[in-house]
């Protein structure tokens, strides 16, 4: 079975994402931890609302909702598409949508799969000096850790996520 990579989001502020590694393919520049660090915030302030006007009002059809389960779904925006207008922000019933955090790609983070099978924990939590980056086997999904992706998960501060709107563990 597959380990999780956890991500200690009050200790990540401490430090500068750009200086911690990553190996992954599709992030020249080393950009891969910013890149995920913006997903996980999107993944907690986006309401993933059923009806979805941010992608009805794109004039670009920038958006879409992608399927990740029988009930629900995730915004992802195309990269080629987006001219950056603002409107998907401007038809946010909520007020959550900033145009700098909708990932532009649907995979940001592999987790590594090269090197843990090299036995190798992945490059982040190498690099990360202060730990708030770290690999485990049999991870519960409890207290203040929240799943946000398929082998990722969160430490949120106490009481700083809003439970409905975040997605249930997966179960194995």
């Amino acid at each position: 079975m597959a380990g999780t990579l956890i991500i200690d989001l009050p200790k990540c502020k401490t430090q500068d994402p750009r200086r911690i590694g990553c190996s992954y393919k599709h992030h020249p520049n080393n950009r891969g931890v910013v890149a995920l660090l913006e997903k996980i915030q999107f993944a907690l302030i986006c309401r993933q609302c059923q009806a979805a006007p941010c992608v009805e009002a794109c004039p670009r059809n920038a958006l879409e909702k992608v399927p990740v389960g029988p009930d629900e779904s995730v915004l992802k925006r195309a990269t080629m598409l987006c001219t950056g207008c603002g409107t998907c922000a401007a038809a946010c019933p909520f007020g959550t949508i900033y145009t700098e955090l909708v990932p532009f790609a649907a995979d940001v983070c592999d987790v590594c799969r090269g090197r843990l099978q090299d036995g190798e924990k992945p490059l982040c939590v190498r690099t990360c000096r202060d730990g708030a980056i770290d690999y485990r086997d049999d991870v519960t999904i409890e207290g203040d850790l929240v799943e946000v992706f398929p082998d990722i998960v969160v430490r949120v501060p106490a009481g700083a996520r809003w439970q409905p709107f975040l997605r249930e563990p997966t179960s194995a």
